[in-house]
């Protein structure tokens, strides 16, 4: 990512009392499950009704005593029969987390790609594949379907903070968001060590962390003119040859295990080619 100048994030702009009664209405309107203290978003409500600042919260953000609780680990099935990991966070650290991620998207949003559509204002699903239809209707129809292996799991911190400190510098904030990665695990009633890789699939704060991290590739591929569609953790790139496809695959592996310390999942990664025209829906 280049140096651009992004809006300053501060810690005085994360803890505004606006920005924290937005957080307040979004954790309460994602709804979820209890994290490891069993308190539910409905206790929120009386914050959002009264306007009322969540003082206790910001104070210990302040003071920097501030620490997440325990992730509550649970699993949902997938649709190869596995099963998926989700860390659900306390409810008070799920308003932390949306508070943060709130600046962040804003702050951010300037230096993102026009090929990355995954959690981010005004653009979804559609709009990707629409994208996608376009590059495979120029003639670009041998593709690169690139997966990231077990991604969310795998983001290194230490990268992840030098992205996040090369555009803030309110050492504070980078603090706080190293407090929400190392929170622990508590799986069955037990809770594990400071974790140390990897930001929890149900944080608030991890699609825009992995939009700023993966902004990284994107900016790469954009800087040589190289076609893709980025949908969070999932990328296609479009080319005009096998050739291509091979060459840039290649680099592409290269950049994300030297530069990013990411892994490409070898089996799943692809490389297709789309024999008719598409209709864009």
């Amino acid at each position: 990512m280049s140096n651009t100048n992004i809006t300053p994030v501060t810690l005085e702009r994360i803890l505004d009392r606006v920005n924290l009664y937005n957080a307040l209405k979004r954790v309460k309107a994602n709804k979820g499950a209890p994290g490891v203290d069993g308190m539910k978003v409905e206790e929120l409500q009386p914050y959002i009704d009264g306007f009322k600042y969540p003082l206790e919260l910001t104070q210990a953000i302040l003071s920097g005593k501030y620490k997440s609780k325990p992730i509550k680990r649970v699993y949902i099935p997938k649709d190869n029969g596995e099963q998926r990991p989700l860390g659900i966070p306390t409810v008070w650290d799920r308003v932390a987390q949306q508070a943060v991620a709130q600046v962040l998207s804003e702050a951010f949003e300037p230096l993102f790609s026009d090929n990355s559509y995954g959690f981010r204002p005004e653009r979804g699903t559609k709009d990707a594949i629409a994208k996608a239809t376009e590059y495979v209707n120029s003639g670009l129809n041998w593709v690169i379907d690139l997966d990231l292996a077990k991604f969310f799991d795998t983001v290194n911190h230490s990268k992840l903070l030098q992205v996040l400190s090369d555009h803030i510098k309110d050492g504070r904030v980078i603090s706080l968001i190293h407090k929400f990665l190392r929170a622990p695990v508590s799986e069955n009633g037990m809770k594990g060590k400071a974790t140390t890789l990897g930001t929890p699939q149900g944080g608030c704060v991890s699609p825009v962390l992995a939009n700023i991290l993966l902004n990284e590739l994107d900016q790469r591929l954009d800087k040589n003119n190289i076609k893709f569609v980025r949908y969070a953790d999932d990328m296609v790139v479009f080319c005009g040859s096998y050739k291509a496809t091979v060459r840039i695959l290649l680099k592409m592996k290269k950049f994300i295990e030297n530069k990013l310390f990411l892994r490409v999942n070898e089996t799943k990664t692809k490389i297709i080619k789309v024999s008719k025209k598409c209709a864009i829906p």
